[in-house]
């Protein structure tokens, strides 16, 4: 067993969404066509040049509501139980959220988007432009979630 290394992540900014709680986000950001705001802290605004560019980001934060986790996980799209690592459940070791959100404006160091998940207040730890050509597979295999995901809660 390799060694474990402890890491401190520092947020770049703030997440303000129309979710106040937990149980208000979707399931699935995409599906939504609420706006949320990222703040990114001033003293990061300078790496935002350009992002205009960009019809979608990659938008990385902390589940900071997230308690405990379980390595078997019921989710809304099957009965069974099945891995952690193999569902998108925030209850997590290391509770990181990923997103991939249009991007609607950008005023300064905010950033309007649209089909984010996160609560109100959820910690920004960082953005990365959404390249199709890089990002995009065309030949993909989605596991359990094969035949599932027109499913449960959206």
């Amino acid at each position: 067993m390799g060694k474990r290394h402890s890491l401190e992540l520092k947020p770049i900014g703030i997440i303000h969404s129309p979710y106040k709680s937990t149980g208000a986000t979707p399931y699935q950001g995409y599906k939504s066509e609420e706006i949320s705001r990222i703040e990114v802290f001033k003293e990061f605004e300078e790496g935002l040049k350009d992002i205009e560019g960009f019809s979608h980001i990659i938008v990385i934060y902390w589940f900071h509501k997230s308690q405990g986790y379980h390595f078997l996980v019921k989710t809304p799209w099957d009965d069974s139980l099945h891995g952690l690592f193999t569902t998108r459940s925030p209850h997590r070791p290391c509770p990181l959220g990923l997103t991939v959100v249009e991007l609607v404006a950008r005023e300064k160091n905010i950033l309007k988007v649209k089909g984010l998940d996160a609560i109100d207040g959820t910690p920004l730890l960082d953005i990365k432009p959404y390249v199709p050509s890089i990002d995009e597979r065309s030949v993909v295999k989605p596991g359990w979630f094969e035949d599932k995901l027109g499913k449960g809660r959206s």
